[in-house]
């Protein structure tokens, strides 16, 4: 995940759209795999569609995407629970707008969204170390000593694995809200867990 630290030079006007990731327009479509080509060379742009990808974009008046995220969903067992999981994934600034709040005001849009789901459980993902404190400051929360367990059972991606310096963030969506007592036994259950994530070959963290 990439996106800028906060504001720095003036921030664009920007507007935020939602699609799902079949309906998205195509010419919104190519910028967004241009934005990842730039970020990541060689991934394939999309998402399984088992994850019922949602594409968030960020996009100036004459159509330009200044930022991209992907709302990725799923049923993960934890504990002997079942939780109904969301995930972020594919965040990125276009290069010219670091810098200049875009990727703060996006994923702050998409906790928004994620929060009026009905009947979502968290909110759940990782991301490179130096960029925890970019999402503690959209209001996610660091897992400390959690492990996400990514691919699948058969083949497993785990976020401490060689190679790997990640942080587990999530926010818990307990009935009384995310600052309430559920949620803060949501967050007790899983800090220093290994998550069975397991989202599949294609994204393999999320």
């Amino acid at each position: 995940m990439i996106a800028g630290p906060g504001a720095g030079a003036h921030a664009p006007v920007t507007r935020v759209l939602g699609f799902a990731e079949a309906e998205l327009p195509a010419a919104l479509a190519a910028q967004v795999a241009a934005l990842e080509a730039e970020a990541w060379p060689g991934a394939t742009p999309g998402h399984d569609p088992a994850l019922a990808p949602r594409a968030l974009l960020l996009v100036t008046p004459d159509g330009t995407v200044a930022a991209s995220l992907a709302l990725l969903f799923k049923e993960i067992r934890h504990g002997g629970r079942t939780y109904r999981a969301a995930g972020l994934s594919s965040v990125v600034t276009r290069r010219a707008l670091r810098g200049r709040g875009c990727g703060a005001r996006l994923v702050a849009a998409a906790r928004r969204e994620l929060a009026a789901v009905p009947g979502l459980d968290l909110v759940l993902f990782s991301c490179d170390r130096p960029l925890a404190p970019f999402y503690e400051a959209a209001g996610f929360t660091r897992l400390p000593g959690a492990v996400l367990v990514g691919g699948t059972p058969g083949e497993p991606l785990a976020t401490d694995g060689p190679g790997f310096d990640k942080e587990v963030l999530a926010e818990f969506l307990g009935a009384d809200g995310a600052d309430g007592a559920e949620a803060r036994a949501g967050a007790a259950a899983f800090a220093g867990t290994r998550i069975a994530l397991h989202p599949g070959l294609v994204d393999r963290l999320w």
